[in-house]
């Protein structure tokens, strides 16, 4: 049965937990959760508290090189030649599916009393999502089988995929060192509660004349499917004297509160101003891993083996009229075919993120976003500076199993008064070239309230769409104290 689960598995998969680019959100100084993306941002935030489980909800769902409309639009032609033009031939190894969530448990910060310019952050965020690379030759193999395709090495490399669902437990530091710089650091603590991966594979199929029959077909791999608490669910749907939902319920709350696999991770952030105008900012996030030893269970595919088919020699075969030639052929491919499980634990590294962005500030200068002692600053320069309007660049880079990814954005920001901010967005990734973002953030006395999409020229068509993400929660603020 784990043999057949592993290859349903390792052909299926598509779940991993790879964060979500934030563009619109990167530096917005009028939201507390941009410093979830840049511990060292510049702020003259007093206190915050988000409210519970609304503070921070985003998703984003993204597919390189193909849209449902591609597929399933009425325009006529054959279902099978599109899924062959648009699928089978037209994308490559390097084509993705993914998509990921994140909601916000709680997210407290607040300023020192005794050293105002140091700022304190804690919170508890869940996350999950997917990644799945498209395999490109297994994916060519299973539409048009191997009849035609005497001598081709279809690649085992082209499968990966990895999954994470996971708390993250965060405390962080914010200081204000001088007019110019702002630093900070935070520290994550991971707590797993589903894993699994299969990126590391290697090898080949193959069908070539045979020597004992028409065809030899041959496999060579180095193939592994890691995975950690899932092995338990298989037990408590296995097992008739346990309910199902409450099994399975109570297996996810333990591992979700550091009861799973467990690990540690580290944010580094900046931002300078080279002029009053001018600012360059920077952040490094995710660098940690994750040590999975609760319920771990890895499935491998290690070793080569050839196969002819079913070997029928005569007359010897006449003489059992009732031999079944197919399963005696099932059970040797079952005995040759070094399919493997083990109970190992594994590490598995943090998908890092890096920001980096150019910002010029212009128009009328105004204060801060409230009343305020700001004694965090230096001595004579006692009020915050925020101009009307800021435009400038962004990039962004994240660590993928094939390869850094990156983004490029242009933005433009507005503020109107204490009490609105605008940001617009163009991005540039390998998801689309016309990316067009738009996010709101809105003060009503002590509560925030912030909006933020993607992609909005793709609300003409959503079957069309390759992208697309939003944004929102709801903070209560303080934004300074009187002297």
């Amino acid at each position: 049965m784990r043999k057949q689960l592993f290859l349903i598995l390792i052909l299926l998969g598509t779940v991993h937990a790879f964060c979500q680019q934030k563009q619109l959100l990167y530096d917005l100084r009028s939201v507390p959760q941009a410093l979830l993306l840049n511990p060292g941002m510049q702020h003259d935030f007093q206190w915050y508290a988000g409210i519970p489980m609304l503070s921070g909800i985003s998703a984003y769902g993204g597919s390189s090189g193909i849209a449902v409309n591609d597929i399933f639009a009425a325009d006529g032609l054959d279902f099978t030649t599109k899924i062959r033009d648009n699928a089978i031939y037209s994308l490559t190894k390097r084509d993705e599916f993914s998509s990921t969530y994140q909601v916000e448990v709680f997210n407290l910060g607040w300023r020192g009393r005794n050293r105002p310019q140091n700022f304190y952050s804690m919170g508890l965020y869940h996350e999950g999502g997917f990644i799945l690379y498209w395999p490109q030759d297994l994916a060519i193999l299973a539409f048009e089988g191997n009849a035609d395709q005497l001598g081709r090495r279809f690649s085992l490399e082209h499968l990966k995929t990895r999954g994470d669902f996971l708390n993250v437990f965060h405390i962080g530091l914010n200081r204000t060192v001088n007019d110019e710089l702002s630093i900070g650091v935070r520290g994550k603590l991971y707590s797993g509660i589903l894993s699994y991966s299969s990126i590391g594979n290697s090898g080949y199929f193959v069908t070539e004349q045979g020597q004992n029959n028409l065809r030899a077909n041959t496999i060579v791999a180095d193939m592994a499917l890691r995975t950690s608490g899932w092995d338990r669910i298989r037990e408590v749907l296995d097992d008739d004297s346990i309910d199902d939902l409450t099994g399975i319920r109570q297996h996810l709350i333990k591992r979700a509160f550091l009861g799973g696999d467990l690990g540690v991770g580290l944010d580094l952030g900046f931002s300078y101003n080279l002029n009053p105008q001018t600012t360059i900012t920077g952040s490094i996030l995710d660098i940690g891993l994750m040590y999975h030893a609760g319920d771990p269970f890895s499935y491998t595919l290690k070793g080569s083996a050839t196969v002819e088919g079913i070997e029928v020699i005569l007359p010897d075969a006449l003489l059992d009229p009732d031999a079944d030639f197919w399963q005696n052929l099932v059970d040797d491919i079952e005995g040759i075919v070094p399919f493997g499980d083990n109970r190992n634990s594994y590490i598995s590294f943090r998908p890092t993120q890096l920001y980096a962005s150019l910002r010029y500030d212009f128009g009328q200068p105004g204060k801060g976003m409230g009343p305020c002692g700001c004694d965090y600053l230096s001595q004579g320069s006692k009020t915050p500076v925020y101009y009307r309007n800021a435009v400038g660049g962004q990039l962004y880079m994240i660590n993928r199993p094939r390869g850094p990814q990156a983004a490029l954005t242009a933005f433009y920001q507005r503020r109107f008064g204490n009490t609105l901010a605008l940001k617009a967005t163009y991005t540039a990734s390998k998801f689309t070239y016309t990316n067009l973002g738009a996010g709101i953030s809105a003060q009503a006395g002590p509560v925030n309230f912030y909006l933020m999409a993607d992609n909005l020229l793709a609300l003409r068509d959503v079957s069309g769409a390759q992208y697309a993400s939003f944004q929102l929660g709801l903070n209560i603020i303080s934004w300074g104290r009187n002297n």
